[in-house]
């Protein structure tokens, strides 16, 4: 028997765990998600640890790629609910074995979770004094990532959204197709680490990397480093140039990747295909 699951398979599995996703309690998918949130928050915070003081932009990108992917680990072999990977719902939904209602209000509700989650570990690592690393530079670090993020034009934030859950969804996808740890780990590896290296926009990651900096701008030593004002890093710039097209084109993202394969394996493939 073989250790892994077909294409045809995965996309049985994924519509079944649609129907479980979608069939739990509101207050156990929550709580999932604030798991998730605190995992990748912790990924995202580890690697920026290991790439900050890396003064060559590839590189710092490639470190970055390494670390970030324990945080996609720690959510699918420890069992949480992250918003990117939850769009794969959308299988079960064009089946109709589920409802476009309880699709968006899972999606929802994960965001929430997801938000307190990360949220949480950005105020711990704010206060931690761990941003004093290298002289406070990791501080600057922080700065100048959130000030990217929080002024980017809507449609390169959207744009860099769906290419995100492409690679995370596709990732996600081997991930299923995997029966044991190591399978798992291999192929959640390499798909977070060409995301992280991409530079595309994560909205979970965000939740992290965005209100750290938050929590630290009246900082002088820190935004002076980073040549920043203060006027460049808001919460409201935050929602308005990075939460709402991010989320947006995750979902785009994912819904591409799960209805592409909907179509392949449920309506293009006939029974003696499969």
């Amino acid at each position: 028997m073989a250790n892994y699951l077909s294409p045809q398979e995965i996309t049985n599995y994924t519509s079944d765990g649609g129907v479980n996703k979608v069939n739990r309690s509101a207050l156990l998918v929550l709580v999932m998600a604030i798991m998730a949130g605190v995992y990748i928050a912790l990924g995202g915070f580890a690697s920026s640890v290991a790439a900050h003081d890396v003064a060559n932009k590839g590189l710092a990108k490639l470190v970055t790629g390494a670390v970030f992917p324990i945080g996609l680990m720690f959510v699918v072999i420890n069992g949480a609910d992250l918003f990117t990977g939850n769009c794969l719902i959308v299988i079960s939904t064009l089946e109709k074995r589920t409802t476009w209602g309880g699709f968006f209000k899972n999606l929802i509700i994960v965001l929430v979770g997801n938000f307190i989650g990360a949220v949480a570990i950005a105020f711990l690592v704010a206060n931690s004094g761990i941003l004093n690393m290298s002289d406070g530079r990791f501080g600057a670090y922080a700065i100048k990532t959130a000030v990217s993020k929080s002024n980017l034009q809507f449609t390169q934030a959207l744009c860099l959204a769906i290419i995100c859950n492409i690679y995370v969804c596709a990732g996600i996808w081997m991930i299923y197709a995997a029966k044991d740890i190591t399978g798992k780990v291999m192929a959640g590896f390499f798909s977070i680490f060409a995301f992280a290296i991409s530079g595309a926009e994560h909205i979970v990651a965000n939740m992290f990397y965005i209100p750290v900096a938050l929590f630290v701008k009246s900082n002088a030593e820190y935004m002076e480093l980073a040549h920043a004002t203060a006027d460049q890093l808001s919460w409201g710039k935050f929602l308005i140039n990075n939460a709402i097209p991010v989320t947006l084109g995750n979902i785009i993202g994912g819904v591409f990747i799960g209805g592409m394969y909907f179509l392949i394996y449920k309506k293009l493939t006939k029974p003696s295909q499969q």
